[in-house]
Parts: C-alpha cells; sequence; structure tokens
C-alpha cells in the first residue's frame, strides 16, 4: 500500500487539472494547410523560417527585428488556428501574437480579434491575452475588451492548437477545442463585421506586455522563437458567394452545448486571471456589453 500511495496521489493531481471534454470539437472539421497556401511574410523576412513541407514555421526576435504573416485572403467569418510552441526561460516583453485584424486596410479605425501570449519571468507562468477592438478602439482611443488566462499546461513543453471563430453572432476562442471565452453580439457597435484577414508575429512590447511594463525584453536571451504548425483556416472569404454559410461554433450550428460551457466555466472559475467587465478601474459606459 505505501508503495501504491505515491502513484495515487500523482494520479488524483494529474486528474485534478486535466482538461473537462468539451464534446464538440471544432478542429476536427478542417484538414491542416501549407503555410504558403493561407499565407506570406508581412515583416522580417529574415527571422521567419518556414520547414521544406511548408507545415511548420518558426519566427524569432532579435534586438535587429521580429516577424510577422499575414494570410492571403480577407475573411468575412470563419475559424482560424493554429498549434504553437513558445520559448521557455526569460521571455518577458515579448509577444507571440495569432489574430485577426484589417488595420492595414482600415488604419485609425480598424478591428482586431486577439490571441497573445504575454512573456514572462522564469518561476512565473504566461499570460494569455484574448482581446476585441472594435473601429478603431485599439487606435488613440483605446476600449480593450481583454480578458487573461493562465493556462492548466505549460505551453513551452509541447504544441498546443489555439484557434478564434468568429461569425456574424459571436467570437469564440478556443484551447485545444475547450472554449476559453464567448463574445456575443449585442449590437452591430461593439461587434467586428467587417471583413478580417489572419496575421501571426512576434515582437517586442516591453512598455506593458509583462506586469505592465516592470520588466523589459533583455536580448542577452535573443532570440527569443515561437513555433507554429497544423494552420487551419475555414471559412467564407470576403469574395465567396452570398450563400456561404458561417463555421458552426457547436453541434447546434450557434451558442455553446451545455458541455462546452461546462467546460468553458471549468477554465473561468480556475485559470482567468483577469476581465475588464470585472475591472472597477475601467469606464464601462464605453464597454455596454458588460450590462447586458
Amino acid at each position: 500500500m505505501a508503495l501504491l500511495l505515491p502513484s495515487l496521489l500523482l494520479l488524483l493531481f494529474h486528474s485534478a487539472i486535466a482538461q473537462p471534454s468539451p464534446g464538440y470539437y471544432p478542429s476536427s472539421k478542417f484538414r491542416p494547410i501549407s503555410f504558403y497556401k493561407g499565407f506570406n511574410n508581412l515583416w522580417g523576412p529574415q527571422h521567419q523560417s518556414v520547414s521544406q513541407d511548408q507545415s511548420s514555421l518558426t519566427i524569432w526576435l532579435d534586438r535587429s527585428s521580429g516577424s510577422g504573416f499575414k494570410s492571403t485572403r480577407p475573411f468575412r467569418n470563419g475559424y482560424f488556428g493554429a498549434s504553437i510552441k513558445l520559448q521557455t526561460g526569460y521571455t518577458a516583453g515579448v509577444i507571440t501574437a495569432f489574430y485577426l485584424s484589417n488595420d492595414q486596410a482600415h488604419p485609425g479605425f480598424h478591428d482586431e480579434v486577439d490571441i497573445e501570449f504575454l512573456g514572462t519571468i522564469p518561476g512565473k507562468p504566461y499570460t494569455l491575452q484574448t482581446n476585441v477592438y472594435v473601429r478603431g478602439s485599439g487606435d488613440g482611443r483605446i476600449i480593450g475588451r481583454e480578458m487573461r488566462f493562465n493556462l492548466w499546461f505549460d505551453p513551452t513543453a509541447d504544441f498546443h492548437h489555439y484557434a478564434i471563430l468568429w461569425n456574424p453572432d459571436e467570437i469564440i476562442f478556443f484551447v485545444d477545442d475547450v472554449p476559453i471565452r464567448r463574445y456575443a453580439r449585442k449590437n452591430g457597435a461593439t461587434y467586428p463585421m467587417r471583413p478580417l484577414w489572419m496575421y501571426g508575429s512576434i515582437w517586442d512590447a516591453s512598455s506593458w506586455a509583462t506586469d505592465d511594463g516592470k520588466y523589459k525584453a533583455d536580448y542577452r536571451y535573443q532570440p527569443f522563437v515561437a513555433r507554429f504548425t497544423r494552420f487551419m483556416i475555414g471559412g467564407c472569404s470576403a469574395y465567396a458567394p452570398s450563400g456561404c454559410l458561417p463555421i458552426a461554433a457547436s453541434p447546434s450550428g450557434s451558442g455553446l452545448s451545455s458541455q462546452q460551457n461546462a467546460a468553458m466555466r471549468w477554465v473561468q472559475s480556475k485559470y482567468m486571471v483577469y476581465d475588464y467587465c470585472q475591472d472597477s478601474r475601467r469606464d464601462h459606459s464605453l464597454t455596454p456589453e458588460c450590462f447586458s
């Protein structure tokens, strides 16, 4: 019995943090695409390496530059996913991002839907930040809609799949097919409705990324590397016919199932570390969706 006790405790520990089954797996609906089938380099080409079979991409930041990529087409809705592995060690000030935006089409007045990994210092976890900007609120007049999470696994140990599902009614953020956040369309003024491109990047955000800028990027630890694979894009491009149907977030086609909602509540109750709607320092007249 004494020999079994450590094993039993270890089993109980892992079961306690094991993610619940969402019951529905959107990533299973799509086949991974090669990088150049869906994307092109946007900036920092010397800091970007595509595998020979184009199934994976490595981008990195050093003192001279970061790097970014962009989808070849804009979309009016869709599922956008990639498996990502982050760098271990000191990564403070560094952001690895996978996001939707139309900032180049609408400079100063753009929409954006973000998955951002905020770098950290050894011994502290990465923070996954989700955000939604609407009609320029990410520019001079900043109205962010941030929700931040610590993850239930080490994102530097292996690849995990991160995705955004955006359709006319809702935006769902997924981690390994577990929904972590649902942002519903309450009205047109608080929801991105113009075509968006898919982006990825790694860059220096020392002014705010880690503990509100307390810890900066330290280039003694360069290069800072992010690896992407299993790129998935599905949905209606901006050029698709009007009959193109949006991607379903759940078996019913809209909203989340009861099992998906239970999985999302598990994540938010255990791993959410910030919710803009619960921040008393914020002017919530600018975010009316917090009251509905």
